[in-house]
């Protein structure tokens, strides 16, 4: 045993060496792998910022480009500023050799107990380090090198140039970078005008910009964060008691800010920032200065905008006070075209982006209730429904648009025609929750399978974003294969290296026979006639849905040829209601429109008939009926008298 022992220590203090003599060996090369002598290249001073491109690759977009970065000199740094980043970021700066043994302990005990990383334990030498010489993942490995770098960096300049070639490059949030764009942008001065109040918010900005910036937190937040940071400027005798209070006392005045923001597509582009923020992180966006190739069609885009803007600006005496447009290829599910409302620079409602703001659909829901009772075979195109006065679950008694009952309906009648008994019949035959099912299977983020739905769902009581909605129709467009809406195709670096973008696989929806079935249904002009006349039909096959919501508060229209889909909508982002502004009047004509003009520049496609999918033409004519196989009728053609004996109404 005391020989094993001997062995097991011999070896281990072998081991032990070798890994010493490794990690020497890499430090050295890692050490002498990066040249810290040029102070530009420290500060990252390279172009930085967000620039979109749209398709062909023409710039539409650009975020945080204009702010000029200048350079401080730290002798025109206030001391109490420069105090407050110390103490607020690193209070063992000017102790430590450019890292510091007890927050890197700290930061290793806490991603041990989160098994994961997620605390750096930093200081502003390693920060300086992270932010313009090396990348910003989190691994043992990087970390490591970022020691070694922070370690060289303290031998090559002094504490002060350090300090000074961190606050000229730290990332303070809205796209600045450095001390003085900081100063500017936040109030309106230069960096040797900041007070210690001031100060003590620019330094609590710097450990999360985006989370703390007092242009878009509440002021308790801001002040909480200001609060912080003098507390730990008079723990570290910085400040006095009296400074701190008096500091706290001082009433904090943030400039308002103003827009940098393009005219062109500001919602899309915000959309699309806002994804990268979220997979990336702000400030890596920025500082990366990404060029992202978008899906946008420039040319779409701004005929999508004039065209909103007038159609909305026309129906302005009916009480509609804003629109939004979106285009999608259902092939692919990108973003040809967005409008988030009618009128960005509209201060009262502009800003908002009624693309992705969720609102009752209206009748444009009905074609998921029918498509879900389809892939279910509880009805196909000729069962019979019940267009009758009827009460269903909850004393729930739907009324139609015109007031009228037509009886006895086929499923091809009620839905061209947009019957209401008839959709909430479909939906209690087929199930709530098979049809809740369906759409989040179709991209509706909105619905929940556990959430509780009752059969208005039928005619559109649930909040839905006419992205998601015109996605789900661009499934149905798509043979029931759902893209998942993309707005970017390509990123790059400001070095040119390619980020890669995360793909999202697309989804089988639905399946073939069902989808085309419900196209050729809402593309049927002369089924719809009864109701809609021509107020639908252009110049190409196109399967169309219209939605009303209550009170005419929402107009909806949705619809889709094989190669486009485009979904508009019109009302008040107050819910305001319109003036009796049915979708048909109101919301169908600048879809018509879009389509019209989006259309001549596409190769003229109509509906195929799926494989597998069975036809019966009706008895004595040529016009056919399509089934799902095992739900066709056993005769060889359909009779035109099959619904002169309907079937009874289910029980609710």
């Amino acid at each position: 045993m005391y020989w094993n022992n001997r062995k097991i220590w011999y070896w281990l203090r072998v081991a032990l060496f070798l890994g010493l003599i490794v990690l020497l060996s890499v430090s050295i090369r890692v050490y002498r792998a990066y040249d810290v002598s040029n102070k530009d290249v420290i500060m990252n001073k390279g172009d930085t910022g967000l620039m979109l491109y749209d398709r062909t690759g023409e710039l539409f977009f650009a975020f945080d480009r204009a702010r000029p970065r200048i350079f401080v000199p730290l002798s025109g740094v206030p001391l109490h500023t420069q105090q407050a980043i110390v103490a607020a970021e690193d209070k063992g700066f000017f102790s430590h050799y450019g890292f510091s043994l007890s927050g890197i302990a700290r930061s290793l005990y806490l991603n041990i107990k989160q098994e994961k990383v997620l605390y750096g334990g930093s200081t502003i030498t390693q920060q300086l380090v992270k932010n313009s010489l090396l990348t910003r993942s989190k691994s043992i490995a990087r970390k490591f090198q970022e020691i070694i770098i922070a370690v060289k960096l303290e031998r090559n300049y002094s504490k002060k140039e350090i300090l000074e070639l961190y606050v000229n490059s730290a990332y303070f949030g809205e796209g600045v970078f450095g001390i003085e764009a900081a100063a500017k942008v936040y109030f309106n001065k230069g960096t040797h005008e900041l007070t210690l109040s001031e100060s003590a918010i620019l330094a609590g900005l710097l450990p999360a910009p985006a989370a703390f910036s007092p242009l878009t937190s509440d002021e308790d937040m801001v002040q909480e964060r200001q609060l912080m940071v003098l507390q730990h400027m008079e723990e570290q005798e910085y400040i006095t008691a009296s400074q701190k209070k008096s500091a706290v006392q001082d009433p904090i005045k943030i400039q308002k800010r103003g827009t940098n923001l393009n005219k062109t597509a500001p919602h899309f582009a915000l959309m699309v920032k806002e994804e990268l923020d979220r997979i990336y992180g702000e400030e890596t966006v920025i500082r990366a200065g990404m060029k992202v190739t978008t899906t946008l069609d420039l040319d779409w885009q701004k005929h999508a905008e004039l065209a909103v803007k007038n159609h909305v600006d026309s129906f302005a005496a009916s009480g509609v006070g804003n629109g939004a447009a979106v285009v999608l290829d259902p092939a692919s599910g990108e973003v040809r075209a967005l409008v988030g409302s009618a009128d960005w620079f509209q201060e009262e409602y502009g800003k908002a982006n009624m693309a992705i703001s969720p609102r009752q659909t209206g009748s444009a829901f009905k074609p998921i209730v029918y498509a879900a009772g389809l892939e279910e075979k509880i009805i196909t195109a000729i069962t019979p429904l019940h267009d009758i006065p009827t009460t269903f679950i909850g004393n729930y008694r739907p009324q139609n648009y015109d007031g009228r009952f037509r009886g006895s309906v086929s499923v091809r009648r009620a839905l061209a025609n947009s019957l209401n008994v008839p959709a909430v019949e479909t939906i209690i035959k087929t199930g709530i929750p098979d049809v809740v099912a369906l759409a989040k299977r179709l991209g509706i983020s909105t619905m929940s399978e556990n959430a509780q739905y009752n059969p208005s769902t039928a005619l559109g009581a649930e909040n839905i974003t006419l992205l998601d909605l015109t996605s789900a129709y661009g499934a149905l467009a798509n043979n029931g294969t759902l893209h998942k809406t993309v707005t970017s195709t390509a990123i790059h670096d400001k070095y040119g290296k390619e980020i890669v973008l995360e793909k999202k696989p697309p989804v089988q929806a639905l399946s073939p026979q069902a989808a085309f079935i419900i196209s050729s249904i809402i593309a049927d002009n002369k089924a719809r006639a009864e109701v809609f006349g021509q107020l639908l039909t252009i110049s190409r096959p196109a399967a169309v849905k219209t939605g009303t919501t209550q009170d005419y508060r929402d107009g909806w229209t949705v619809g889709y040829t094989p190669n486009l889909t485009v979904g508009v909508w019109i009302g008040n982002n107050d819910n305001t209601p319109m003036y009796r502004t049915p979708a048909s009047v109101g919301a169908a004509p600048l879809w018509k429109n879009l389509m019209e003009q989006y259309l001549s520049e596409l190769p003229l496609r109509d509906f195929i008939p799926p494989a597998g999918i069975s036809v019966r033409p009706f008895c004595g004519s040529r016009t056919p009926e399509y089934f799902i196989p095992g739900t066709e009728p056993t005769r060889s053609c359909v009779p035109t008298a099959i619904l002169t004996s309907p079937n009874p109404l289910p029980t609710p």
